[in-house]
């Protein structure tokens, strides 16, 4: 078990892609000195969130593990705002267990007091074997583990527990392993082509819409919107806006974005209007004052 290479470090200005910016004033996450191994382990972070890298046997079932942990004096509350890719996670806390779907628009966590969570993001068209109702059902809504398709859930959420409770990631991370070797999920050609398909939303620039991620995998755009319909409950359409507003969001929290003008052009938009329209409507604010605000956190840190 492996960190992966990112974390957040919201504080800082420099969100990972998903993880949007603090407002000002929010205690966010201390920026630590060290390896990203250190960081994750140091005790001394109001809030920390380490993420690691699966086995290699399961690669095409896991994007990877996160477990944050935190510790926030009484009455600071964290609202951390995120834009969460287009899949399904599996995440295991003191009270519950569940499979949760990603929100259309911009989520939230909240975090207040002391707690820690452990948590699975799923590859692209595996939630589709977990779940009993079609996909869509999944969107901005959660199924208790033990309500899927799957074995084991109580004992899965009971060892998970006790290993993170006592601080010992890679003990929960080797229990869930085992677990998910024992379901032996087997993903069909159309599992394997939806999860190139979101690879592809997320990483081609020359995408810009459902016609070209259509064309990119040799589908009509009838049968491309009926397979990620049907394997992510989503559309081609809102898998292509998702990755360029991440992308948005994550260049407008560092220190030196570019105009705005500039970012609309990189990111496909026709114009500076459109670019700012479509993220004002996801995120909730326009680009400038979203960058403005990144900043102003940055500054009071």
């Amino acid at each position: 078990m492996t960190p992966a290479d990112d974390y957040w470090r919201s504080r800082a200005g420099a969100a990972t892609k998903g993880v949007l910016a603090p407002q000002p004033g929010s205690p966010g996450i201390a920026p630590l000195a060290g390896d990203a191994a250190e960081q994750a382990r140091s005790p001394e972070a109001p809030v920390r969130l380490a993420r690691y890298s699966a086995g290699p046997e399961f690669a095409t079932l896991v994007r990877h593990i996160w477990v944050p942990r935190w510790r926030l004096p009484a009455g600071a509350v964290v609202e951390q705002g995120v834009l969460e890719y287009p899949s399904a996670n599996l995440v295991i806390d003191d009270d519950t267990a569940a499979l949760y779907g990603p929100e259309l628009g911009r989520g939230h966590q909240r975090l207040e007091g002391e707690g820690w969570a452990f948590g699975v993001l799923l590859q692209p068209g595996v939630a589709h074997r977990l779940v009993r109702g079609a996909m869509r059902s999944l969107v901005g809504a959660s199924v208790p583990l033990d309500e899927l398709r799957v074995t084991d859930a109580s004992e899965l959420a009971a060892s998970v527990r006790r290993a993170v409770a006592g601080g010992d990631d890679a003990a929960a991370v080797a229990a869930f392993e085992a677990w998910l070797a024992g379901q032996r999920i087997e993903l069909d050609a159309d599992a394997t082509l939806v999860r190139r398909v979101v690879e592809l939303a997320e990483s081609d620039r020359s995408i810009l819409r459902a016609d070209d991620l259509a064309a990119a995998v040799d589908l009509s755009l009838r049968s491309l919107e009926r397979l990620v319909r049907e394997y992510v409950g989503l559309t081609p359409k809102w898998l292509i806006g998702r990755h360029r507003m991440q992308e948005a969001a994550q260049v407008l929290a560092t220190s030196a974005p570019p105009p705005l003008a500039e970012l609309a052009t990189s990111l496909g938009f026709a114009d500076q209007a459109h670019f700012t329209r479509q993220f004002s409507a996801v995120i909730g604010e326009s680009p400038r004052r979203y960058a403005h605000a990144a900043a102003s956190a940055r500054l009071l840190r």
